[in-house]
């Protein structure tokens, strides 16, 4: 069995900071309400120049610079991502465009905030299978196009920004013991985007007053409960996969939800807080791109050190979650 190895990290958060304070000017909302419930302070938001791939490009170029490799290099190229420049070309063809990545095939995955996970779980187990040698995985999000800035409960939450993450067949690096993803279709309702698809009317006039294609979020409440859940799930069966327990893990690095929700999973696994990774108050949810663009900086800060059991798990829309063990 071949073996994969992360062996370059990068991310890109776009210039613009939107506070608190900074949305308590156009919505009836204030800067305790917000952090109270969801530990965000602050959030990135794309210039109205930027497109997902621009803030992806970014990202990539300083994981292969970190890899110390070229784009021509890359045989993969995966994009997870709800918010595409397109929905034709796919957002990683745009990418794969403005790397310059000449001898790679490139494709986008769709699982909403487990898109990283997922993403890299084909990218491993299409290595593992001898069909790629070196993989680009990306994701990256320009939520604050597909949210309703009058919606309380659910425009604080979004940013902007690109996480990336150089994969390739190799005995060094930081190693790939495993990947797990699973989904749950019969949930998928409690986070949708229900306009500009096939199963309702196209965009119109009529669907975009309706405001069909924004976000939604249903029953925030049972999500919370189910996210806590899933997290914790995934996060056991990637550690009792490959022999460890969770005490075993140096740092979990999950998909930045909610504080709470991630106060919910550290304490159903009976973990101390410390032990997880969180840019949730500078960053807010990035969808996809939380987990790579958190691996990125705990790589770069010093929170990952040689030797480190790191724990990738995320939850999201679909319904989706998913986790991956990486020895470092």
């Amino acid at each position: 069995m071949k073996r994969t190895a992360i062996v370059g990290t990068g991310s890109f958060l776009p210039e613009h900071i939107m506070t608190n304070f900074d949305i308590e000017k156009f919505l009836d909302t204030t800067d305790e309400w917000i952090f109270t419930r969801t530990g965000i302070k602050e959030r990135r938001i794309a210039d109205k120049n930027e497109a997902t791939s621009d803030l992806c490009k970014v990202a990539s170029e300083r994981a292969l610079d970190a890899a110390g490799m070229k784009a021509g290099d890359i045989d993969l190229l995966i994009l997870a991502t709800i918010t595409p420049d397109t929905h034709c070309p796919a957002g990683s063809n745009w990418l794969e465009s403005k790397l310059g990545c000449t001898n790679a095939v490139s494709f986008d995955v769709t699982a909403a905030c487990s898109g990283f996970v997922f993403a890299l779980h084909v990218a491993d187990n299409l290595i593992k299978a001898g069909a790629n040698k070196k993989a680009l995985v990306v994701a990256g999000e320009i939520m604050s196009r597909v949210v309703n800035w009058k919606e309380r409960e659910s425009c604080i939450l979004w940013g902007d920004g690109a996480g990336a993450a150089v994969v390739t067949e190799s005995d060094a690096g930081a190693q790939v013991l495993s990947t797990h993803i699973h989904t749950d279709g019969p949930g998928g309702e409690t986070l949708l985007m229900p306009g500009g698809g096939s199963k309702t009317t196209p965009i119109s006039y009529e669907s975009v007053d309706k405001g069909l294609h924004y976000l939604k979020m249903i029953e925030a409440n049972k999500s919370f409960k189910v996210a806590v859940t899933r997290f914790a799930e995934a996060c056991e069966e990637a550690v009792a996969f490959n022999g460890h327990t969770i005490e075993d893990v140096d740092l979990i690095i999950p998909h930045q939800a909610n504080l709470r929700i991630l106060q919910g999973m550290a304490k159903k696994l009976a973990v101390p807080i410390e032990k997880v990774y969180m840019t949730i108050e500078k960053y807010g949810n990035i969808s996809s791109a939380t987990v790579p663009i958190a691996l990125d900086e705990a790589v770069r800060d010093g929170s990952i050190k040689k030797g480190s059991l790191v724990l990738l798990t995320a939850f999201g829309g679909g319904l989706t979650w998913g986790s991956s063990l990486v020895r470092w």
